[in-house]
């Protein structure tokens, strides 16, 4: 049996991005939406065992759910992402001398950026959570390739010290997903998919 349609709601209804990730603002204005930026406030450290794709679904609802208990009329967009190396979570490097390591880590490795979406609005009770699996193949990277990237782009905040919609993409050999910005950070078909099903109106 199929789970009853969200109510919809309010074309006045207020949307946050519960992110103040550059990457993911850019992202989201595509769309055409109304929306303001505001962040959450979420420890974002992992749980003994927790695989890289449970963390980020965790951490993309977590944030929501902060930004919503703050504007319980508003839907609210969470978003996380996590690198996953054979099954350890990589995060942001958040300086040079972690994102050589990094890299020199997926050196001619397969990756899978686990980005998950969570959309909240606690006046309708609705609450939604997907992920999108990006596999991306590493080519062997020499450490002069690392230096030069690193300090051409200074990827210290993105997990994986990797801006594939930058010169990142040339530390590449392939990238395999069914949702093209997912990688950059915020997986548009799903939040489309998911702002429908909380009663927006997309596009």
């Amino acid at each position: 049996m199929s789970s009853p349609a969200a109510p919809l709601l309010p074309a006045t209804r207020p949307l946050i991005l519960g992110s103040t990730s550059r990457y993911r603002h850019e992202l989201l204005s595509r769309l055409g939406l109304a929306f303001r930026a505001e962040r959450p406030e979420v420890d974002e450290t992992p749980a003994p065992g927790e695989t890289p794709e449970a963390l980020a679904r965790r951490l993309a609802l977590a944030k929501a759910l902060d930004v919503a208990q703050r504007h319980p009329g508003a839907v609210v967009i969470g978003s996380d992402q996590v690198a996953d190396l054979h099954g350890e979570p990589l995060g942001k490097p958040g300086s040079h001398e972690r994102a050589v390591q990094q890299l020199r880590r997926m050196s001619g490795q397969t990756v899978v950026f686990q980005t998950a979406l969570a959309v909240v609005c606690l006046d309708t009770g609705f609450q939604q959570v997907d992920l999108a699996a990006v596999r991306v193949v590493f080519r062997r990277l020499q450490d002069d390739e690392i230096e030069r990237y690193l300090r051409a782009e200074q990827p210290y905040d993105c997990a994986g010290s990797a801006k594939s919609e930058g010169l990142g993409i040339a530390l590449l050999d392939r990238i395999d997903n069914d949702d093209p910005t997912a990688l950059v950070g915020l997986p548009l078909i799903r939040t489309c998919r998911l702002l429908r099903a909380a009663g927006l109106v997309v596009p």
